[in-house]
């Protein structure tokens, strides 16, 4: 059957795209956000090689807009194309979905009470990109593969609009997540990603706010056996972690298809990126 075997959390940072897109990954300012991902570049290749990544992320008004506003969206297509932000695509590889997966994941999550939007046709901002980009960057300037080494479904959650599910629905969604991978006869190695954080406000008196005491405790909380974080109310997010912190719950999604207790891998954490904090994080589930 298929199976979890790891989870992956990172920043989803524009920015982070724009450095690797130009070859600026080795300059001072950015050198220090990508040597954190210099460990997970090395697992995925050697030891990890994931067949599929489901990946929780969530689009920056791209496929979605004020018209249409999913709380939780699958992907199911065979393919999904870079997507035109305004500056044109990212030259990065279209994504390759896995149909079969996540029809039954979209099926399984229906069935197991979760209203899941099924999207069959879907362009893929730096939200899906940039995480891939880190993560599979082929040599010391992340310079992007001809194509990207594994399959993707895309998990798109609302983090952008009023009200975003809360932190609990999204570590349930996780659990019912990998009951789906779970029951799902194909051998495949399976990776959840959560994207999106830490700590940032893109606008307003707080704009450029980050707080590495709070986003270095959601980190701490995401290793071990305890579940506080799914507790945690929007209002904490947003007066801790400004108002693009509630991305954060994404992670959440990730954390609850690891099971009861999670193993600490790798962790990095960078301040400033942009006007944001870079937070990494690689965990596998303890049987």
């Amino acid at each position: 059957m298929a199976r979890i075997t790891a989870g992956v959390a990172t920043s989803h940072i524009p920015a982070l795209g724009v450095a690797v897109d130009l070859g600026k990954t080795a300059e001072a300012y950015w050198a220090p956000a990508f040597a954190g991902y210099e460990w997970t570049r090395a697992w995925q290749a050697a030891e990890a090689k994931p067949d599929v990544v489901i990946l929780v992320f969530n689009d920056h008004a791209t496929a979605f807009d004020m018209k249409l506003i999913p709380t939780f969206a699958i992907g199911c297509a065979e393919r999904f194309v870079p997507a035109d932000e305004g500056w044109g695509p990212r030259p990065v590889p279209v994504v390759e979905g896995h149909p079969d997966l996540a029809w039954h994941i979209a099926q399984s999550l229906i069935l197991d009470e979760f209203d899941m939007t099924i999207i069959n046709d879907m362009d893929v901002d730096h939200g899906l990109t940039v995480p891939l980009s880190m993560n599979f960057g082929t040599d010391a300037a992340f310079t992007t593969p001809a194509a990207w080494p594994c399959k993707v479904i895309p998990l798109a959650v609302n983090v952008v609009t009023f009200p975003p599910p809360t932190g609990n629905r999204c570590w349930a969604l996780g659990e019912a997540v990998a009951r789906a991978v779970a029951s799902f006869p194909e051998d495949l190695n399976v990776q959840i990603w959560g994207t999106g954080g830490m700590s940032h406000q893109l606008q307003g008196p707080r704009a450029g706010l980050i707080n590495r005491d709070w986003d270095n405790g959601f980190l701490d909380g995401l290793i071990g056996d305890s579940d506080r974080l799914r507790h945690v109310p929007h209002i904490e997010y947003l007066r801790e972690t400004g108002s693009e912190g509630i991305e954060m719950v994404m992670w959440l999604v990730m954390r609850g298809a690891l099971g009861r207790e999670t193993r600490l891998l790798h962790r990095h954490y960078h301040v400033p990126a942009s006007n944001t904090a870079v937070g990494h994080i690689v965990l596998e589930p303890v049987a």
